[in-house]
Order: C-alpha cells, then structure tokens, then sequence
C-alpha cells in the first residue's frame, strides 16, 4: 500500500518511555523504577481537582461540553481576554497541528529554533512544508530576524522556556522581534513551561492580554500538562485575536476534549496555592542537580522549567549514561535526537532526585 510521500520524511516522535515498558523489558519492580523523563508535576495535580473529577463520574456516558463555555470562560478571566480568543486542544499540540494544518503550505518555510519541540517539525511536514532553522541551541532572536528577512516564512515557532533546553527569552526582547514581523506571518509562542519561567525571572514572564491585543498575528499555547499535572488529561489551550481562533476552529474536531478533562482543567486554574507550592518545590531541587553537576564537573543548561539539561563532554555519553540508567530503573530522556550529548532530568520529587544521584554515581564509576 502506498501512502502520501510527505510521510517518508517524518520521523516519528518518541515520547518517554513508560514505566510499563521498562518493567516489562528490565524485570525491574514498578515500585523502584522512577520516571523523570516526561517533565510532569511530581507533586500531582491539586487535591480539589481530584475531588471534582469523581463527582463527575456518571456523566461519562454523555458526550462533553463541545462549546468548552467553563473551561474558556476560567481562561479567559485569568489572562484577561475573550472568551472568543480562547480554543481548547487536546493538549496544546492539538492547537499546534490546528494552526500549522491551517496556514503553513509546501510554498513558504517553517521557521524555529535548531533545538526545540520535535512536534513543530513533524507538523509542517504533515503540510509539506519546508523547515529553516536557527544554528544557535539557544533562542537568538536576531539570528530568527535573518533567516526571517531571507525565507519569508509562514510560521515562526518561539518556545520560551524552551524544551528540551530549558532557557528562556526576556518578555522585552521578544516584544521588540515582534514589531519587526509582517502581520501574514503567524509567529506561535509556545509557553507550555511559563508558570515555572515567569516565577523564576520576572524578566521572562509574557503579558498574554497584551501581547495578543498588540500583535494581531500571534498565537499564544499553554497547558495544564506540566505546572498544573494533569498530563494524563491531556489540555492544551490556544490565545489569539478572533480571527485565528476562528480559523482554527474550522480544523477542530468535535468533543476532542473528555468531560473529565474539561473539570479537572477549570478547577485547577482554581488553585494558584498549589501551583505556587509545585514551582517553589521545583526549584529548590533543581538547585541540588545544578549543585550536583558542578561537583562532578559536568555542565548544565540555566533552565526556567521543571525540568534540567545536562551536558557532557567526552569521554562521557549521554546515550550511554541514559541507557546505563535505565538498566537499573531511572527513565531519563537522552537529547543525542537533537545533536547534543546530554541527557534532560525532570525535576522529582527529593527522595527521588536522591535516587537520581545515587545512581548517577554508581553510572560514573562503571
């Protein structure tokens, strides 16, 4: 059977591995394997969110909300914006391949980042679309503005806090790249990890009622993946003037988000204590990884996430090392895929960051 020919060049995304699947490969008791490998929120998701979510349970056999009027009407309070600027995606991806489906073509190039979400590339082959990249691992913006002038690209993808990376871009910088960006070219701004970026730096932090309201063309993404931890729910959410959203919205499937999900969502933006404490945690342990790497010698990326990059130099491999983890139940995601020799370590829990350290250790000496 033969299928369309933009496939043969899309690598398929590998997400991390399951816990599942290295009981399963490993023999490795479910108990002592510990997954930091996906950034999801160690610390759950808000104990209310819970609670909502099994008061709901007998409405499973009706089909959702489809108008989502709770979910984006708590959205639209929080950042100050319509209701009519707000889509719902399962998961902020969903909106992603939205707004690829619904302006990139074969005819202009994508613009991004050379280390950044696989997702972005893998959406604009979909379409047949050319892909341009920066040469920098971290986002320089001035390097985007130049390939930008040459390619007149269709999309510009800005991921800040950037993943897998970790670094960020100060809200002042991109405003500035942003006046200089004609108004067909839809520049998508990827925030998937700005709660974390914006508590760390104040710097980083985006005015998204502004941003929009000022810059007709961009298209704002965040997620209760991450900070809010329900990425098992699976919600993402799309801010941008009326007529992107409408136009979105043309591409967005019925009932794509569950019932559960669309609870669980609207009663998490609730709990701002709890996304305080998450962040706070967060970063408190990643100051013992940055800590740990510099005794050993071994370098890492400032990271406004929850997640940490870690770098290394030869003779040490980050392929090796994940794998050497792995073995012996620490999941890890090894960055080789992207170029470099590292591997990105989510930030857990203490007792388990104390795992990761032990075994580390034990990795270093084999």
């Amino acid at each position: 059977m033969q299928f369309n020919q933009t496939l043969e060049s899309i690598k398929t995304y590998e997400a991390g591995k399951p816990i599942e699947l290295v009981v399963r490969e490993f023999g490795i008791a479910p108990e002592a394997i510990v997954k930091l490998a996906s950034n999801e929120n160690p610390y759950g998701c808000s104990l209310h969110v819970s609670q909502a979510v099994s008061h709901i349970l007998s409405k499973m056999a009706r089909y959702p909300d489809d108008s989502m009027y709770k979910l984006k009407a708590a959205l639209a309070k929080r950042y100050d914006v319509g209701a009519h600027q707000v889509i719902i995606g399962s998961g902020s991806d969903q909106v992603i391949e939205f707004a690829v489906h619904a302006k990139a073509s074969a005819s202009r190039p994508v613009l991004m980042n050379s280390i950044t979400f696989a997702m972005y590339e893998i959406y604009a082959k979909h379409v047949g679309a050319p892909v341009v990249r920066t040469t920098s691992r971290h986002h320089d913006l001035e390097a985007f503005y130049a390939l930008y002038e040459q390619h007149h690209p269709s999309i510009i993808f800005i991921c800040t806090p950037n993943n897998p990376t970790g670094d960020a871009i100060d809200a002042a910088e991109l405003i500035a790249f942003l006046e200089k960006i004609d108004g067909d070219t839809l520049v998508i701004v990827d925030g998937a990890y700005m709660e974390y970026g914006r508590t760390k730096d104040a710097a980083k932090a985006l005015e998204v009622s502004s941003l929009v309201a000022r810059f007709a063309n961009v298209l704002y993404l965040g997620t209760f993946s991450k900070a809010y931890g329900l990425g098992g729910m699976r919600v993402g959410y799309g801010i941008a003037s009326a007529p992107i959203i409408e136009a979105l919205y043309k591409l967005r499937p019925p009932f794509n988000i569950t019932t559960l999900s669309l609870e669980a969502a609207t009663v998490a933006l609730e709990d701002d204590a709890f996304i305080e404490h998450s962040v706070l945690k967060n970063f408190e342990q990643m100051a013992r990884y940055e800590a740990f790497a510099k005794a050993r010698g071994f370098s890492y990326i400032d990271s406004y996430t929850n997640f940490i990059t870690l770098c290394f130099d030869a003779p040490l491999n980050g392929t090796a090392i994940a794998q050497k983890l792995l073995s012996r139940g620490m999941i890890v995601r090894d960055l080789a895929g992207y170029g470099l020799n590292a591997i990105r370590v989510t930030i857990g829990l203490p007792e388990e960051n104390d795992r990761f350290f032990e075994l580390f250790d034990l990795v270093l000496k084999d």
